[in-house]
């Protein structure tokens, strides 16, 4: 093969391109305006850093099953095209891509979290159960003295 290949950061910059990414703040604003906010980390990452209660869990392989509105496997949620889909990840990066693909399947108000679920709890957003939500007010006590 010739020429260069893509990267991971490629494919990432493409995906960041196409979306309208949110602050923790902003996602947080449209959760409370409607939108709906799927949380895709895997069990094991959320018991290990916590949930954001009001976040509908989905994990990353079955994703755009349970939210493309044409399909035959969709969460009731799922209720059409227009609806604003906003996706939480650990850090930001695999929800980029994620909501990518969402966006792919006509889905064009996807869009995900900057900074993941640890920016959302850096903020101050709602958050339960995990050692991170501590561990960031732990950091944030000791930023302020």
């Amino acid at each position: 093969m010739t020429g260069r290949r893509r990267t991971i950061e490629d494919v990432l910059a493409e995906a960041r391109a196409g979306l309208d990414r949110l602050t923790p703040l902003d996602a947080w604003e449209a959760v409370q305006n409607g939108a709906l906010l799927v949380d895709i980390r895997p069990a094991a990452q959320r018991a290990a850093e916590g949930e954001v209660p009001q976040a509908l869990v989905i994990e990353r392989n079955v994703l755009e099953w349970r939210l493309d509105p044409a399909g035959s496997h969709r969460i009731p949620a799922a209720t059409g095209y227009d609806i604003q889909v906003i996706v939480l990840c650990s850090e930001g990066y695999t929800s980029s891509l994620a909501a990518a693909a969402l966006a792919e399947l006509g889905l064009d108000r996807a869009t995900d979290v900057v900074g993941g679920f640890h920016a959302w709890v850096a903020a101050g957003l709602p958050a339960t159960g995990g050692a991170l939500p501590a561990l960031a007010r732990l950091h944030e006590a000791a930023l302020v003295v």
